[in-house]
């Protein structure tokens, strides 16, 4: 009879006891919690690697380099240690050809993209080291370097190859006059048989307020707009000199 008790009641027990569906209950949140928790996770993550190191917000900084003060948007500073306020020793910059902007999310292939590099221009901002911009070196000193004759060069320029002895292997300078101003100058690397052109193979540098060096490179591809870029970033940093203002704040 005993054994017929003790059977009876194994029987009518619960098959799984309400400990076990306890603690299933509890495994069963924490990984929902986990998943959602990883989902987040990914998707800031995410975010992050998308922008790689770019911001598109329109944050504005006063950045004092040597004696000039400049107001420059966050977007257009390429590091994210350069976007803050206050003295340094250098900024450095990039630019969507022709529109000028910094970087925008809808615009971020031009930005990652090798094959579309040339749609952008890199500016490095400085306190001058020399009296002379580019344009004003040309004759007491790249021209005792020149190699040759001079030749035609592409969109109104003229070709000088430099010698390579003197440093400047595989480089070139384009010149061209300009009314009331010294000649245009710019140096330009000479790509190698069966390889495309860098997406700033091209440089320039240029005075601007008190005592500024502007250093800009762009693709050789976009020579044929040499007078247009100049132009361009002369006006954009002049536009911006006299910044006093601290921040004024965009949304990240």
């Amino acid at each position: 009879m005993a054994n017929a008790s003790q059977t009876s009641a194994h029987s009518e027990a619960p098959a799984i006891s309400s400990g076990f569906i306890t603690k299933v209950a509890i495994a069963v949140v924490a990984i929902a919690l986990f998943s959602v928790a990883i989902s987040i996770a990914g998707q800031m993550f995410g975010d992050r690697m998308l922008l790689a190191g770019h911001t598109d917000s329109t944050e504005t900084f006063s950045i004092r380099i040597g004696q000039d003060t400049l107001s420059l948007e966050a977007n257009t500073l390429r590091f994210a240690g350069q976007r803050h306020s206050g003295s340094a020793e250098r900024a450095d910059l990039y630019f969507l050809w022709p529109e000028m902007t910094g970087y925008q999310r809808g615009e971020r292939r031009r930005f990652d993209d090798v094959s579309l590099a040339d749609t952008l221009i890199f500016v490095q901002l400085s306190q001058s080291t020399m009296s002379r911009d580019m344009s004003g070196r040309v004759e007491p000193i790249y021209s005792y370097l020149f190699d040759g004759p001079a030749e035609p060069g592409p969109h109104g320029l003229t070709l000088h190859r430099l010698r390579n002895d003197a440093g400047y292997a595989n480089e070139v300078m384009y010149t061209a006059p300009r009314f009331g101003q010294a000649d245009y100058a710019v140096r330009c690397l000479i790509a190698a048989p069966d390889s495309p052109p860098s997406s700033g193979d091209c440089q320039r540098d240029i005075h601007v307020g008190r005592d500024l060096t502007v250093l800009y490179r762009f693709s050789s591809r976009r020579l044929a707009d040499w007078e247009r870029i100049d132009a361009a970033i002369r006006q954009h940093f002049e536009a911006r000199l006299g910044g006093g203002a601290e921040k004024s704040s965009d949304s990240q």
